[in-house]
């Protein structure tokens, strides 16, 4: 298979640094984070909207480890290196941040975005990072979901077609 072009994959690290560069050149920063395992077109609405919300868009991705304790053994379906370059083909997305942890704490803690948002029906205040990020003077968005787009649900309806 030929290279595709996509946003890069970086370390926390490395991140930083670009994140840096970013914010020297005045960049609003927006994060967001996800497992992605079956992307659909809940998630690219879903990260589109977020993009929006600011200049460059970060996703924290889980990695194959962390979307196992949170999916159970049979998941992640498609491996890191593919949720790589399935998240980051998309032109919205800017920079991709694989983290093995649970949440995405540390990385929002270090990253400090200008915008964490997060999808769904969560309440701002239990989002992962917010304390942080208002600390910082950021601001925590919650964005609901597209109705019908699940992937856990695209998941069911295949074992029930087979």
């Amino acid at each position: 298979m030929s290279r595709i072009d996509c946003a890069p994959s970086a370390t926390l690290a490395e991140a930083q640094g670009i994140v840096n560069g970013w914010r020297d050149a005045g960049r609003r920063i927006v994060f967001t984070n996800g497992c992605f395992d079956l992307l659909h077109p809940g998630h690219i609405n879903y990260l589109q909207r977020a993009r929006a919300l600011g200049d460059a868009l970060i996703i924290g991705l889980n990695s194959d480890v962390s979307v196992r304790g949170l999916k159970g053994p049979l998941r992640p379906i498609n491996p890191l290196p593919d949720r790589v370059v399935m998240v980051g083909a998309l032109a919205c997305v800017d920079l991709i941040v694989p983290f093995d942890e649970e949440t995405p704490i540390r990385v929002i803690s270090t990253l400090l975005p200008d915008v964490l948002v997060k999808g769904g029906d969560y309440e701002a205040d239990d989002i992962v990072g917010a304390r942080e990020v208002r600390a910082n003077g950021g601001e925590v968005i919650v964005m609901p979901f597209i109705p019908g787009y699940s992937s856990s649900a695209l998941i069911q309806r295949i074992v029930d077609l087979h």
